[in-house]
């Protein structure tokens, strides 16, 4: 299966930098519905069989031009939601709270999963619902699935699933709104990263160290 892994479009939140991943969450800004509005053309050589989105009202915002352009009826799915910032909700993202959120998240991405987010869910609850949406996914028989997501939950889930992206490599290559994770393979023979954003990505061994991007044109 080909699954594209598309971050959501700019919010208000990202625009001050807040943990904003409680439900229903925040929605676009005026930019984020131009980048909405982009993805079917950005899009448009991906023949997209299904398309899920989160319980969050961004991700069903930014997906609703691609399911309109496509004849697509949008799958909500609570398991592709954003990592639970738990007591750190609404916090500052750019401060000493924003650098735990993503050191547990990138700790759960290299095993760590026992390990859980200050008042929120650890990192086997939070991989297990993003594999179980995964699952469904590849269990539909659809060649390509996009799903509508969070960039923390992208990030987490592609270092600690594809065999070629490393968690250094995740951490170091933010993704931006409406950006795009593309990956090939299934939950029983494993994953492997196609692009991140748009740059090739090596498989491991066959270019560097794994997740290194060959071609950031």
């Amino acid at each position: 299966m080909r699954l594209l892994l598309i971050r959501h479009g700019q919010t208000p939140s990202n625009v001050e930098a807040l943990l904003d991943t409680a439900v229903p969450g925040a929605a676009l800004t005026a930019l984020g519905e131009q980048q909405a509005a982009a993805l079917p053309e950005a899009l448009a050589d991906e023949d997209i069989e299904a398309l899920y989105v989160s319980t969050l009202v961004r991700t069903q915002l930014t997906a609703a031009p691609l399911a309109a352009a496509r004849g697509l009826e949008p799958l909500v799915r609570d398991g592709i939601r954003e990592v639970s910032a738990g007591d750190l909700e609404m916090l500052p993202g750019d401060s000493e709270h924003g650098l735990l959120y993503m050191k547990t998240v990138f700790a759960w991405a290299a095993g760590e999963t026992e390990l859980r987010m200050p008042g929120g869910e650890s990192g086997t609850e939070a991989l297990a619902r993003y594999d179980a949406v995964v699952a469904e996914a590849a269990a539909s028989g659809a060649g390509t699935v996009a799903m509508v997501s969070h960039g923390a939950a992208i990030r987490m889930w592609t270092a600690a699933r594809a065999d070629n992206v490393d968690v250094p490599f995740a951490a170091a290559h933010p993704l931006r709104n409406t950006g795009v994770v593309i990956l090939d393979g299934s939950p029983r023979d494993g994953w492997k990263a196609l692009s991140w954003a748009g740059a090739l990505v090596a498989p491991a061994g066959e270019g560097g160290p794994a997740g290194r991007p060959v071609d950031t044109e």
